[in-house]
């Protein structure tokens, strides 16, 4: 059979890479995106290479994006995440991702679906998976998003012009609540563990923390290290899980298995100083935090700023296992500035109490975004038949 002709664009957002598409080049009925999704990425890969498709192997490089017209009034944009399992038949729709949320706006203004007559644009993204809306803003270059730049971010070799992303009002992007449990920290009896203090937040993307003592870490351990300890990985998972319940993403542990990205799990140490993946070195007095997070069974090189923001909201939260952790300030409006494999990640997280319930009013930070390479991508016709018969239009464009 054929191949499969589809429009899309490959675009770096923060420190991730995703095909995206415009949801008019895709079928009316969503069920059918998987199938396309998994062939373009090159998912399920038992090698974990996804060589014959556009993935890299690893979570961050395994990712869709849609975008549309805005389905409410206070938007511009629609923008839906896709996260593709690597090894797995599956991909996963129950959160965002915060890196590829800052390619969103650059992409809509490259491709006039939104417009801007002056120096910096404003586009509101309404995502999908969490029904938030993200502010973004970024300079204009002849009417295109700029690319030159002078802001460096941890894990990107070089530097980009800067794209403030804004999230307005993160709490309860999964579950409907800042705090799932009503609590800000708890303990879990986790099943084969035991007993441990854990703090379930859920801004931007549900997570659930834990202090890494708890659970034989140091905190300052390398991705790959931890990738290949299958007793700690094994027993962060099932942290996991029975977060998941606790929460009410999940009814059973069973279900939980079944949602791959939410929640993140994160563990976090006091400022600590540690070697970078680039063999350079975090001094303690540069970061109030020190934190990892796993998705998809993987450990995030640079953390995702979904979880990165649920992190820091975390930390302005009395009495949770990362503000027990985090260096004490007398200033709630400052930046944190969170040690993590690739450097310091800061984000501005503001958190207040109303009426006695903790709300997180917004969450912001700089990334950098850049458009690498347009056209179509092309999928095995034998893969994705039933999807093109029913999208008719661009997916229906048959290439030798």
């Amino acid at each position: 059979m054929k191949q499969i002709k589809i429009p899309a664009v490959f675009m770096r957002g923060g420190t991730s890479k995703a095909i995206v598409f415009q949801q008019k080049d895709l079928p009316a009925d969503r069920a059918l995106w998987d199938d396309i999704f998994l062939a373009a990425i090159g998912s399920p890969d038992p090698s974990g290479r996804q060589l014959d498709g556009m993935g890299g192997g690893v979570s961050s490089l395994s990712k869709v994006c849609v975008v549309g017209p805005a389905s409410r009034p206070d938007a511009d944009i629609d923008y839906t995440f896709a996260q593709v399992l690597v090894k797995d038949e599956r991909v996963d729709y129950s959160g965002n991702c915060g890196n590829m949320s800052s390619a969103m706006g650059p992409f809509a203004l490259d491709e006039r679906l939104v417009h801007c007559a002056g120096p910096e644009a404003v586009v509101r993204i309404h995502n999908t998976n969490t029904k938030k809306i993200i502010r973004s803003r970024f300079l204009v270059d002849g009417g295109l998003a700029a690319v030159d730049g002078e802001l460096s971010i941890p894990g990107v070799s070089g530097t980009g012009s800067p794209v403030r992303l804004e999230f307005l009002n993160p709490g309860g992007a999964t579950t409907g609540k800042l705090l799932p449990t009503e609590n800000v920290s708890d303990v879990l009896d986790v099943p084969g563990i035991g007993k441990i203090t854990v703090s379930m937040i859920d801004a931007a993307n549900a997570c659930v923390f834990v202090r890494a003592q708890d659970v034989g870490l140091s905190g300052i351990e390398m991705p790959e290290a931890l990738d290949a300890n299958r007793e700690v990985m094994e027993k962060l998972a099932a942290i996991r899980l029975a977060a998941s319940v606790a929460m009410g993403i999940s009814a059973d542990l069973a279900a939980a298995a079944k949602i791959t990205t939410v929640p993140f799990i994160g563990f976090i140490a006091e400022p600590r100083e540690a070697k970078l993946l680039s063999g350079e070195t975090i001094r303690v007095d540069d970061i109030d935090l020190t934190g990892r997070i796993i998705s998809s069974a993987q450990t995030h090189r640079a953390l995702p700023l979904t979880g990165s923001l649920c992190m820091a909201v975390a930390a302005r939260l009395e009495g949770s296992v990362v503000n027990r952790v985090a260096r004490a300030t007398s200033n709630v409006d400052a930046p944190i500035r969170i040690g993590m494999p690739s450097g310091v990640l800061v984000v501005a997280a503001t958190v207040k109490k109303d009426q006695g319930h903790w709300v997180a009013e917004q969450g912001a930070f700089y990334r950098t975004a850049r458009r690498l390479f347009e056209g179509a991508v092309y999928v095995r016709g034998s893969r994705v038949a039933s999807s093109v018969s029913a999208a008719g239009r661009a997916t229906a464009d048959i290439a030798h």
